[in-house]
């Protein structure tokens, strides 16, 4: 019963939300209104579903907002406005992602070096060379018809940009419960030492999981010029806690070996449905903080409080 509580923990909080939302606006439960919220929390949340692959193998990655900012830079440029470049800008940009994600991966891999600090240290320099890269000033220009696809809306409703999160998030889901590479992750997180006796290639494990993370990291910044249809060089500043915030509120453990991607779902929601909620109030941005913080912390406390160990 504990452990039924504990995974729904943050389903409850979602539904006090949005119940508390309906009463400050009857029209927030509105069906396009949702999925309006879910179209804005595919940048975060596509980023977040990577982040939740690397944690359950017992690491973090805080490169993420990063990669998002450059990501959202070199596609737009690569577009340059014309249509037939839109493949090759897709292709250059995952590719400069991964790659990313491949060099996070490989130091962790074979220098034990700290995640906290190398992804750290990973962000800064990606930022830095979204700065030299763009000359400090939004560059590129979007080509005709990338932004109308992604933002176009199926049944008049839902937009592909949210159908992209949800798909992305299913199939990681699907992976972690059904394939070697998810159970792995498991065993790697719960305890590296007997993973490493069972046999387990932890070095290519953490590789790969790093380099997936990059490569969602740069869907998320596909997504997010798909949104704005603005090329920022800081446009994902913050994005990586927003997305650490969501995975631990949706249950995923620093330390590894625990966790679920629908759980983070849940946990973008959470942040976006507030998000929404503080706008509506009219607070300044200092007030939204304020107020997200607090959200953040009583989201917390409730799943600790529900996953304690009786007695």
């Amino acid at each position: 019963m504990r452990r039924t509580l504990s995974a729904a923990a943050i389903w409850l909080v979602l539904l006090a939300l949005l119940a508390a939302a309906a009463l400050l606006s009857p029209g927030f439960l509105d069906p396009a209104y949702l999925v309006n919220i879910v179209r804005q929390a595919a940048p975060v949340g596509i980023a977040a579903v990577g982040v939740t692959l690397v944690m359950i193998l017992g690491g973090v990655d805080l490169s993420v907002g990063a990669i998002i900012s450059f990501a959202a830079v070199l596609c737009a440029v690569q577009m340059e406005g014309r249509v037939e470049n839109i493949p090759f800008a897709l292709a250059t940009t995952l590719a400069a992602s991964v790659a990313i994600g491949l060099f996070n991966g490989i130091v962790i891999a074979f220098n034990r070096v700290s995640p906290f600090i190398l992804t750290l240290g990973t962000a800064l320099a990606v930022y830095g060379l979204t700065q030299v890269y763009s000359g400090g000033t939004a560059r590129g220009v979007v080509a005709p018809g990338f932004r109308e696809f992604f933002n176009f809306r199926l049944g008049d409703l839902v937009p592909v940009l949210a159908l992209t999160f949800v798909a992305l998030a299913i199939l990681a889901e699907a992976a972690l419960r059904t394939t070697r590479y998810g159970r792995s992750l498991y065993l790697v997180g719960s305890n590296r030492a007997a993973a490493a006796l069972a046999g387990l290639p932890i070095a290519r494990l953490t590789i790969a999981t790093y380099a997936i993370s990059g490569l969602l990291a740069g869907v998320g910044g596909i997504a997010l010029l798909a949104r704005s249809g603005v090329s920022s060089t800081f446009a994902g500043r913050g994005f990586e806690f927003d997305a650490l915030a969501a995975v631990v509120l949706g249950g995923t453990t620093f330390e590894g070996g625990r966790g679920n991607v629908a759980g983070t779902v849940a946990g973008v929601l959470v942040l976006f449905v507030a998000f929404n909620m503080v706008n509506m109030l009219g607070l300044d941005y200092n007030s939204q903080l304020i107020v997200k913080g607090v959200i953040i912390i009583a989201a917390s406390a409730a799943y600790t409080r529900l996953n304690r160990d009786p007695g």
